[in-house]
């Protein structure tokens, strides 16, 4: 079973329309409302892969009702733990660029924390927990740091999506896979951008010396890299247009993570991952199957 860990679940209302005039009053061409967040995400297109996968978080008030419902029609598992305050709605405008408006989310309290911290007594050999996402402003920074112990007790892998010494600081434990972008990978080691393929590789391979046991590095139009001890990848998928940048990321992350652990093979778990990532990217929201299947077809991959 893979495990979600979303510790600030989300109402995503977004919102279009071809031009965003600040002062004026604008007339959307779009609204939806969709449960958001990104160990959610994860969950959702495990769901699309048909791999099991079961969704962990704090939901409380309407909001919260309406993030439980909206993923029970997608047919996803989940096993949220219920708290007083409500859930956080944030804003996604799509006008001439992308804007995002985040709610900060709820206050926690301990007694709820101590109800989410004993799903994790449940967990097997086999088992992979996934956290990913912002940690609400009432729980400390090193909330997802303290979970890897609950994890590793039972003998369960971990995964986490965190970025800069947060990302750094868990390395020791070995998470099953870290996915930097190129960027954030520079950053780690206050490099300026890497010049070629090989600098980059050669900087991933820094953060396997660290502890981590697979390195994904996503470049965007450039593709992606897997990265190992021993062997690296290239993969690309065939261009398309770009519709939504909002969990391409997520979902790439789920592709990896679910192949993986079915299969125990890198190279293809990257390959699912591109599929995955670059599906949701030509997509107007999370890739459905037959859209990342379709997508898998045109990937190259080419080892370094």
């Amino acid at each position: 079973m893979i495990y979600s860990v979303t510790l600030n679940p989300s109402i995503d209302y977004v919102i279009g329309l071809p031009h965003l005039e600040l002062g004026a009053v604008n007339r959307l061409t779009r609204a939806v409302k969709l449960p958001g967040g990104k160990g959610i995400n994860v969950s959702r297109i495990l769901t699309e892969l048909h791999l099991p996968s079961t969704a962990w978080g704090f939901v409380g008030g309407s909001s919260g009702q309406f993030i439980e419902t909206a993923l029970a029609h997608t047919g996803l598992t989940t096993a949220f733990t219920p708290i007083v305050a409500d859930s956080r709605i944030n804003v996604k405008l799509k006008a001439e660029s992308e804007t995002e408006l985040n709610a900060p989310g709820p206050a926690i309290t301990d007694a709820e924390v101590a109800a989410f911290k004993a799903n994790f007594a449940q967990l097997q050999p086999g088992d992979v927990v996934v956290m990913a996402g912002s940690i609400p402003a009432s729980l400390p920074e090193g909330f997802y740091r303290d979970l890897i112990p609950l994890i590793q007790a039972h003998g369960a892998e971990f995964v986490i999506d965190t970025t800069g010494e947060a990302l750094l600081a868990t390395l020791p434990a070995h998470p099953l896979v870290v996915k930097p972008n190129h960027h954030e990978l520079a950053a780690l080691f206050g490099d300026a951008e890497y010049p070629d393929l090989a600098a980059t590789v050669a900087a991933g391979r820094k953060l396997l010396t660290l502890g981590a046991q697979h390195v994904l590095v996503s470049m965007a139009g450039a593709g992606a890299l897997m990265i190992t001890a021993t062997q690296a990848w290239h993969g690309t998928a065939t261009p398309g247009h770009v519709k939504n940048s909002v969990g391409a990321g997520d979902s790439m992350l789920a592709g990896f993570t679910g192949t993986f652990a079915q299969t125990h093979d890198a190279l293809a778990s990257f390959k699912q991952a591109i599929a995955c990532g670059s599906a949701t990217a030509f997509c107007t929201d999370l890739a459905d199957r037959a859209t990342i299947d379709a997508v898998a077809a045109t990937i190259t991959i080419t080892e370094l």
